[in-house]
């Protein structure tokens, strides 16, 4: 037998189906209605038809079954019976709402129409019954500029024209001052709009309208705003929406009738206290669309804004008792905070809507903490209910909210925050301005490993081009820097020192604004608010923790990384990439002499220069994390990145190396490779220039045995030979970090416990997994290039064509942001199995971008990891996704 795809609710109908209160079936506002109706709430009856039938009609040719037909129109029935009116009754017609219902709020994204059943002949009939000609001719003509918007796809604004001008010529300021006659005259306008616009008469048939509407909001689901909207918030695009058709209640019947929504805490705040607006003779859309300004729903809450006009709760107590009285009765019922829409009619109170409230990271953070302290729910139920990524709104400075923002165009939000600053074309003119105490804002048209200096010194990135996951992206959220990624309106004109964003040209020096949470560049400065981190925060973390099953790391490599890493609660370090620390600009000419030397002798030269400079990176570090795990990777990029790039850099090298500038040129041309990413680097260098990882493994035993000797509590290195295919390499390798640490401890006098394991970032590396066991004592997943290597796409190029895949449902996600588990996850599970198989005891964890992602670290506890890693101020991110995952897989 097939599943029903219409669900009636309200009135008599049964709501024992557990499927109608299912919303992955009926959507949450379906859902929600059922579960109203079924406590005993006034709910106006109406059927719900199902999710699954959107999902059928977008993929079989939009068009409505003969099974579907005929379920509504037995539906329809129902309603019909409940009110005690017909659908198209010319003397007493009923009027129903179409609304859409996706199984999670997407606030102002899909489609709405109201009063519809209405035409020529039962407007009479409205006016007649209702006793108020104005209400239904005002009724009139809301529905057909709303039904000409939303399904016949006409312009908004030439309804809204013709209503200003209405007003104007009667010398009226509010709609609430046209008589009936007035609206019947403009009835007659807007009908002669739709004709002249749409070709064909305003349709009169009520079936034909109501089948309108239903395609109106199942095609809303793959509307442009819609398919933004998804990506933005991660939902997959084959869920598709519910559509709700209710029986209209009317709050523009007079002085007795209202609309409102409503909040039962404050949804900013997270106060314990009710919030919200409503209008005295209006409908819905008057309050959300901002046609007419609404009042306060409490006394308190209009004094406290010293408002004149009467809230609610002084203009209709009744009513405010019984919504107060709904209220308490909900939010105990669903145990969270509600966000409601009701409707007043001649005094008698509706409920249109009840959802979990969407609310700000701060609110959430008190409500959940608050409500475990009413005994409303468990600690348990407080940390699954936080979303882990608003935590993001509270570790950054953010704009203030009040302040005007000149907006130049929109980019990727490619890591959170807010700054301010100067202008600056490149890494070294970015460290100069900083040097003299200005702010600035670097603007590349990409970023490269070279530029980290200025990427640090620079309160904030922009770039031109590169993705979620692109090394500006990557580097930034580390640094926690606020980040705009592929702004593809910025166009540089380095010779020129100026750029244009949009149509507005700006010089090297000028202010800009970056928004990191929403991808916004604004002209000028604009204020920010400094975060807090309340004790709700810190309370619902210790909770979190005592929850988590998986240890949370950080990727760093500087000190103060490090330190706030340690503030918000890391575990250790999941990686130190040290190529990072070769740009210094203490270290870069030695660094470029290692790589163009044609000897070993020129080349061990260069790294006695760099061992200090290394050992003295890796002391700072080690005492910041003093007794916890760090793991350390090797150098990984390919040489060609450290390399000069331009006449100034050659000349400072060549009077430092005594070689000449062409000589140098073409060595460096030698070394050019025409995909690096697949090149020479990362355990290949190791192979082939084994003095490098010599130099680095004995830096980092150095610098630990003189923390442990200083403090007292050594740190547990973890050396990570990156980009291993095979066993051979990581034996060749691990024998050489055995016997420098064998040559140091020696010298030392002391000895410090070590391992030796690999990054596991290249398919092969995952499916002979087994067999590199043998050598590594701990694997750690780098899911930014096993995603690459196993695509066969790079995650600097890939937004160009990334979001349409996302919108055809070819990719659920962008793999680069979160785990593409299907793929690259089925690598990790059995690299993973093939390593404990080998070795029991191995160390298994993951430091891509990945290990901040909730559903990528829902993922790692699927597959039993030990740890995942992310950017310091991921941190908490991590730690509260962690906690969610083993409550999930408990």
């Amino acid at each position: 037998m097939s599943e029903k795809t219409v669900y009636p609710f309200g009135g008599s109908a049964s709501h024992d189906d557990t499927r109608q209160k299912d919303k992955e079936v009926t959507g949450g506002k379906g859902a929600n209605l059922a579960e109203m109706a079924s406590i005993g709430l006034p709910v106006p009856p109406g059927f719900t038809i199902t999710t699954e039938e959107c999902v059928r009609y977008l993929q079989e040719g939009a068009d409505f079954s003969d099974g579907l037909r005929s379920d509504v129109a037995k539906a329809l029935t129902h309603i019909e019976s409940a009110v005690g009116k017909s659908f198209g009754d010319s003397a007493d017609p009923l009027l129903v709402s179409v609304r859409s219902g996706a199984r999670v709020s997407m606030p102002g994204m899909m489609d709405t129409v109201l009063n519809l059943g209405l035409n020529d002949a039962t407007v009479e009939g409205l006016a007649t019954t209702s006793g108020d000609e104005r209400f239904a001719w005002d009724s009139y003509r809301r529905f057909i500029q709303m039904y000409s918007d939303v399904v016949l796809g006409l312009d908004h604004g030439l309804f809204e024209e013709a209503l200003e001008i209405a007003k104007e010529d009667n010398g009226f300021y509010a709609d609430t001052e046209l008589s009936a006659d007035d609206w019947k005259t403009l009835v007659g306008e807007f009908k002669s709009i739709v004709e002249q616009e749409w070709g064909k008469p305003f349709p009169q048939d009520v079936n034909e309208q109501l089948w309108g509407a239903i395609r109106a909001v199942f095609d809303s689901w793959d509307s442009d705003r819609a398919k933004v909207y998804r990506r933005l918030n991660d939902i997959p695009a084959d869920w598709g929406t519910a559509v709700n058709v209710q029986a209209m209640v009317f709050g523009n019947m007079g002085e007795t009738s209202a609309t409102g929504v409503a909040f039962t805490r404050d949804p900013a705040t997270g106060e314990r206290a009710y919030y919200g607006e409503y209008l005295i003779n209006a409908q819905g859309e008057d309050v959300v669309a901002g046609i007419r300004t609404p009042q306060y729903l409490t006394k308190v809450a209009r004094e406290n804004a010293g408002a004149k006009p009467l809230s609610m709760e002084e203009a209709m107590p009744d009513a405010y008792g019984e919504l107060a009285r709904v209220f308490d009765l909900l939010e105990n019922h669903y145990r969270d905070m509600q966000d409601i829409e009701f409707t007043v009619e001649r005094g008698k109170l509706w409920m249109l809507q009840t959802r979990s409230g969407k609310r700000t990271a701060k609110a959430a953070l008190k409500m959940a903490v608050e409500m475990v302290g009413e005994g409303l729910i468990t600690k348990e139920e407080a940390v699954a209910r936080v979303d882990p990524m608003a935590l993001d709104q509270l570790l950054h400075p953010t704009l203030d909210p009040d302040a005007e923002r000149s907006v130049l165009t929109t980019g990727l939000p490619a890591s959170p925050g807010a700054a301010s600053g100067k202008i600056v074309l490149d890494a070294d003119t970015a460290e100069v301005f900083a040097s003299r105490g200005d702010k600035v804002i670097l603007v590349r048209v990409e970023t490269s490993p070279e530029d980290i200096h200025g990427m640090h010194a620079a309160q904030g990135i922009l770039t031109a081009r590169g993705g979620m996951t692109s090394h500006a992206a990557v580097v930034a959220r580390g640094m926690g820097r606020p980040c705009v990624s592929g702004a593809s309106g910025v166009s540089i004109d380095r010779a020129g020192r100026t750029l244009r964003i949009g149509s507005q040209e700006l010089k090297e020096g000028d202010e800009i604004t970056l928004d990191g949470a929403n991808g916004q560049v604004m002209l000028g400065i604009v204020p920010t608010v400094d975060p807090e981190l309340a004790g709700d925060f810190g309370t619902l973390m210790e909770w979190a923790d005592a929850l988590r099953r998986m240890r949370v790391r950080t990727n760093a490599e500087t000190p103060d990384d490090c330190r706030m890493a340690r503030q918000f609660g890391a575990e250790g370090i999941g990686l130190c990439r040290t190529e990072h620390m070769f740009f210094d600009a203490r270290r870069i000419r030695a660094v470029r002499q290692m790589i163009l030397a044609e000897d070993e002798k020129t080349r061990l030269s260069a790294l006695d220069q760099l061992l200090p400079e290394q050992r003295g990176d890796f002391a700072a570090i080690f005492e910041v994390m003093a007794g916890l795990p760090c793991t350390i990777r090797l150098l990984d990029p390919p040489l060609h990145e450290f390399l000069p790039h331009n006449d100034e850099d050659f000349e400072d090298l060549a009077d430092a190396t005594g070689l000449g500038v062409d000589h140098l040129k073409r060595r460096a041309d030698e070394l050019h490779e025409f995909n690096p990413m697949l090149g020479h680097r990362g355990c290949r260098l190791g192979i082939t220039f084994p003095e490098i990882y010599e130099m680095q493994a004995r830096a980092i035993f150095e610098a630990a045995c003189a923390v442990q000797k200083s403090s007292g509590e050594a740190p547990l290195p973890e050396i990570m030979i990156p980009l291993v295919a095979t066993r051979k390499e990581l034996a060749i390798l691990r024998a050489l970090v055995d016997r420098v640490a064998k040559t140091v401890f020696e010298e030392q006098g002391t000895e410090v416990a070590y391992l030796v394991g690999t990054m596991i970032e290249l398919p092969r590396a995952a499916l002979m997994a087994g067999e590199i066991a043998e050598e590594g004592e701990f694997f750690s997943f780098g899911t930014n290039d096993l995603t690459q290597t196993t695509l066969g796409v790079s995650r600097d190029d890939s937004a160009k064509f990334l979001a349409p895949y996302v919108d055809k449902g070819i990719f659920a996600r962008d793999p680069f942001v979160s785990l593409d588990v299907e793929g690259v996850g089925q690598l990790v599970d059995m690299a993973a199995e093939s390593g404990r198989v080998t070795r029991p005891d191995i160390k298994l964890g993951i430091c891509g971008e990945h290990g901040g992602d909730p559903a990528s670290i829902a993922f790692c506890e699927e597959v039993n990891l030990d740890y995942v890693s992310a950017s310091p101020y991921r941190v908490p991110i991590a730690r509260l996704a962690a906690a969610q995952a083993a409550l999930a897989a408990d």
